[in-house]
């Protein structure tokens, strides 16, 4: 058994049989400075392409920081906490998606783009990679700084990654640094109406 198994057994035990890359996907904070191969990280967003989406409107876009310039750019929206730790990653990605149709409002927009951020995110672990999501920014900053149009609500940030030592995270994270448990799957279901528990 792997470390990371290790570690993420301690914190995460199924009720159900289920495939365990939904169990070894987390949000770590601690990054190597490493760069991620194109064809790599592109294969993440490859994942993403393929997500569903209403009347297969694709509503997703992804605005990446690769370089030092580009994520110096990104830096300078994102709260002083999160910036704390996701300097040392190599990619950053912000999520937007089309608020709109040529037939008006696209109501499940921030829907589809959760499930193709989903399919990235499992895709990264298959790949050897980490990821974390974060709101902690500016949205409007960032609309302003990347010059997002106005159809294109800013759901997300994401950095990109390589997983590195707790000890290279300020010390008040390095306690943090571990999967998060889930409450238990018969609190999110309901059976016939909304409270009703399953039986």
């Amino acid at each position: 058994m792997s470390n990371l198994q290790s570690v993420v057994e301690k914190f995460r035990q199924p009720t159900y049989d289920i495939n365990p890359i939904f169990l070894n996907r987390w949000s770590p904070r601690s990054f190597l400075e490493k760069d991620v191969p194109e064809d790599v990280l592109l294969s993440l967003f490859e994942a993403a392409r393929w997500a569903p989406s209403a009347f297969n409107l694709q509503p997703w876009r992804f605005i990446l920081a690769r370089t030092k310039e580009d994520r110096e750019k990104f830096y300078t929206f994102i709260g002083e906490f999160n910036r704390t730790w996701c300097e040392n990653a190599p990619v950053l990605a912000l999520i937007v998606s089309q608020n709109t149709t040529d037939k008006g409002k696209n109501k499940s927009h921030s829907f589809d783009a959760g499930s193709a951020w989903g399919y990235l995110s499992l895709e990264a672990v298959n790949k050897g990679l980490i990821t974390h999501p974060m709101t902690g920014f500016d949205f409007d900053q960032a609309r302003e700084v990347l010059n997002v149009p106005e159809e294109y609500s800013i759901e997300a940030l994401i950095a990109i990654g390589y997983q590195g030592e707790n000890n290279s995270l300020p010390e008040n994270l390095q306690q943090r640094e571990q999967p998060s448990p889930r409450r238990e799957l018969r609190e999110s279901l309901f059976e016939g109406g909304f409270g009703r528990e399953i039986k």
